[in-house]
């Protein structure tokens, strides 16, 4: 058993004890930023697609900077990696895959799904993207292009999805609550249930 193991705790006081006593970040730092990872979810960027949906200036913006976007809802994005958000369309369908490790936008969608970070989807998103989407049955359609995107340490990907059908006049909290993870990172495809009530 290594001291790790033995004693996380105490290791995880010394350091942050240090970390302080360096002046490398204070206490208040730190607790901001275990606060500000505790309050990320898939929640937070269903709210930036739903005002994208809503607002054709902010979906400009959302598109053309993710990280400023993110930054005018109130998502601390200071000292993380850009956010870019790719738009799906009739013609192309966006899917992101970290193909190395775990790579993921927490600020805006909270800790990657366990399946994101296997080995088998990240090997099957680059090597059968249909097969892959199929399998979440998520069929697109066979003249729709599918683009996979490397999200890496350097730099965070999202997926603006279609508005479903029937949507028309809903609001902003409504659209959201038919957004999931998937939807944000393109393996499966919003509906719009309830569409007619």
């Amino acid at each position: 058993m290594s001291l790790l193991e033995a004693d996380g705790g105490r290791l995880l006081g010394a350091l942050r004890l240090l970390l302080a006593e360096k002046g490398v970040v204070t206490p208040e730092e730190i607790a901001e930023r275990i606060a500000l990872t505790e309050q990320a979810s898939p929640r937070r960027g269903a709210a930036l697609v739903a005002r994208a949906w809503c607002d054709p200036g902010f979906r400009a913006l959302l598109l053309a900077d993710g990280t400023a976007a993110a930054e005018s809802l109130g998502i601390a994005m200071r000292g993380l990696p850009p956010l870019g958000v790719l738009e799906n369309t009739a013609e192309l369908h966006h899917l992101v895959v970290c193909t190395l490790c775990s790579c993921y936008p927490r600020a805006v969608l909270g800790y990657p799904p366990f399946w994101f970070k296997s080995a088998a989807y990240r090997a099957r998103a680059v090597r059968d993207p249909r097969g892959l989407l199929a399998e979440w049955n998520t069929v697109l359609p066979e003249g729709q292009r599918i683009r996979v995107v490397d999200s890496t340490a350097d730099y965070r990907w999202m997926v603006l999805p279609r508005r479903p059908a029937g949507t028309d006049g809903w609001d902003e909290e409504r659209l959201a609550a038919l957004l999931d993870e998937g939807h944000l990172i393109g393996v499966t495809v919003p509906a719009a249930a309830g569409a007619g009530a």
